[in-house]
This record gives structure tokens, sequence and C-alpha cells, in this order.
């Protein structure tokens, strides 16, 4: 892997503390469904340091003992710190979930979604539209905090800004999580409205950091290297960043940032080749996840875009590589790559992944008439989770 000194920026940022854990890179995964799963944890580990988040698993999918949630919530051996992310809309359900996570001891870290703008969570109360309802909010960062305590297992929140610009939720929502006892705050500096589009609002972040001054703030959004997570860190003085869409086809970011944050000006800037490898230990990783080879390939292939952003591939290539069928067709389409073909620079670099444009976001009927549940609403809530899949 080839790597090159930068003129020399650093920024030293202390180990991020989360009840007993201490987290020496402070650097989140963020969970992402279908991405961050254990293969791709383990390759972003094999580069640099932090705390990775499994893929986002729906509580009454846990509780139900799903087959996939199941398998969402594993964890290779070697994982220091077994990271769980819930996604809840009704309180006794999250309690249970968090029960049986402490309970079986099958993690050491669980953080609860409530930033996912996707519709089929929002239309129904949930992700980033739950902290709009305040007393709902509240209950189910109770019941989780309080079921996590019994094992002295931190609980972290992952949030955004709120529903759109009229109807902002973050600083309200972070200080109940803190006043409930949360180990840490995370903001994605968007609403719900802009989905990924735009800019993230960064100074958003700085106001809840400014707000929230006795528990650990966490900054998300937009960035894409380590020198954007420095200038987060700056402008914010958040106590460390989530890396969301930066890190796709780009595993190598944690170690970047992690020499970022030791003081260090080295940076990855890998060949054509090291990213073929890269790609193809991701496959292997994969294949043992999945345990079957065909549905291994089929889940490496929304990688190569991202793996080989900027990179001159070949437009005959590019398409064979989407449509990969198994490892060794894989390795022949590898090796037709010019392996001593340079790091592309900027090309190779910035936003990735979808960003979607901003939208009217799909909520439940009559959701910002009140900051409280309605009856129908309570009827509606009770049964949500059976409308998101097990992952």
């Amino acid at each position: 892997m080839l790597t090159t000194e930068l003129p020399a920026r650093t920024l030293s940022l202390p180990p991020l503390k989360l009840g007993p854990l201490t987290i020496d890179t402070p650097v989140v995964l963020a969970p992402m469904a279908g991405i961050t799963n254990t293969a791709f944890r383990r390759l972003c580990r094999e580069f640099g340091g932090g705390l990775y988040v499994a893929e986002m698993v729906t509580s009454r999918a846990l509780v139900e003992r799903n087959a996939e949630s199941m398998r969402i919530i594993s964890h290779d051996e070697d994982e220091k710190v077994r990271s769980v992310q819930l996604y809840g809309v009704e309180p006794v359900t999250v309690g249970a979930a968090v029960r049986m996570l402490v309970e079986e001891n099958r993690a050491d870290h669980i953080d609860l979604n409530f930033g996912c703008p996707v519709p089929k969570v929002t239309r129904r109360g949930g992700g980033s539209a739950l902290p709009w309802k305040t007393e709902l909010f509240t209950s189910i960062v109770r019941a989780a905090v309080t079921e996590a305590s019994r094992g002295n297992i931190p609980l972290t929140i992952k949030m955004r800004k709120g529903i759109d610009e009229d109807h902002l939720t973050y600083v309200e929502a972070g200080k109940i999580a803190r006043d409930l006892g949360v180990a840490a705050v995370a903001l994605h500096g968007r609403t719900a409205a802009q989905f990924y589009s735009g800019q993230a609002d960064w100074n958003a972040i700085a106001t809840l950091r400014e707000a929230l001054p006795d528990v650990p703030v966490l900054g998300n959004g937009d960035i894409w290297s380590a020198e954007d997570a420095m200038d987060m860190v700056e402008q914010t003085g958040v106590d460390g960043v989530v890396i969301g869409r930066g890190c796709q086809g780009r595993p190598w970011l944690f170690g970047d940032l992690m020499a970022a944050f030791e003081g260090s000006s080295r940076r990855y800037r890998p060949s054509l080749g090291t990213v073929a490898n890269a790609v193809y230990r991701h496959a292997e990783l994969l294949v043992e996840t999945f345990g079957e080879e065909q549905k291994a390939l089929r889940d490496i292939r929304k990688h190569m875009a991202w793996y080989f952003k900027g990179y001159v591939v070949g437009s005959e290539l590019r398409p064979k590589l989407a449509m990969v069928p198994d490892l060794a067709t894989l390795r022949e389409l590898l090796d037709e790559l010019d392996s001593e073909s340079p790091y592309p620079g900027a090309d190779a670099e910035g936003p990735r992944g979808r960003a979607g444009s901003p939208k009217r976001p799909a909520l439940p009927e009559n959701w910002l008439a009140s900051r409280e549940l309605d009856a129908q609403q309570k009827s509606m809530i009770s049964a949500a989770e059976l409308d998101v899949s097990g992952g």
C-alpha cells in the first residue's frame, strides 16, 4: 500500500470515552445497511483503529430472533468492541431488544438510530422522524439506557437535525438523551428532508457541542478525507467523527484518520493494483461472512464503482466487474488492470454514493400537527416495526 507524507498538518485528538470503553482513535464507522457487515468491518480494521458499528437491526426482528437479524449482530471473535445499532419505535420492544443483547452478552456498545431518512422508516414514525414526538423519544431512550445500564453497556444515539428546517429537534433531543444517561450523542448535520443532498451543516454540530458540554458529541456528514475530519473537529469542537459514505470503496480512510488524529501526516495513496487487492480481499471476506460464494459476489458488485472511482479501468472492464459471478472470474478481471497505474489524486476523492435530492419526508398522517402521539399514531406505532425488514 503506497503511503505519502503530506505537508505537515496534524491534530492530536484524545481517545473517546464511552462509559467503561476507551476508543483510542475517536472515529466511528456509521452503520450502513448492506455495507457494514463483518467483512467490511474487518477490512476497515485492518487499516486503522476506531469503533466499527454493525448494520442497523430492527428491535422487533431481533427479539423474535429473525435469522437475518441474528446474522447482522454477529461479530468476529477478534472484534474488541462488539457494537450493535438498533432501530425501534416502541419503547417496550426496544427495551426488550437491549435486554436480550445484555443478558446474552452479545454487545459491548449499543447505538439507537434516530437518523435514518429512508421513507420506509420515516413513514412509520421511525428514524429521523421520531425525535419530533418528544414523549415517545424520551420513553425509548429511557427504556434502552435502563436495560443497557444493567450490564454496564454504554448506549449512544445517532440523529439528524430534525425533519426539516421548520421542525428541528436536535438540541432538545440531545439534552433529553444526556439527562437520561446516554454515553454520547452523534449528529448528522442534515435534516430528513435533505436526505444526503446539499452540504452538511457543521454549524449545527457546533451548536450541539456547545449545548452539551458534559457528554461526548460526535459529528457526521461530508467527511471524505482525514483533512475533512480535522476541519470538522477544529470548526465544531466535537470529540470524534462518524464516517459513513466517505469510506465506501476506501477502507484505508480509517488508516488516514488514525494517522491524522495521532499527529502523523502519513496518508494512503493506493495504486490501482493495491485497490484491486483490496477488492479481492473484500470479496474473500464476504464469502466467509455469507458462507456462499454467489451471494458474496453479488454483494461485492455494488462496491465496484466506489473502489475504482477516478482510476483508469476501461469501459469494457467496468461492466464486467459490476456483474462478476465468482472469485475466479473476479481474479481474472482484476489481473487485467494496470497494477502500476498510480493514485489519480482528486478524481478518486470526494463524495461517493447517491446523494439523492431534497424531498418532502414521508411521515405518518398528521405527524407534524403535535409533538405528542394521537390515538391513531399510538396504534400505528405498535405495529410499525413489522414494516421494516429484519435487517
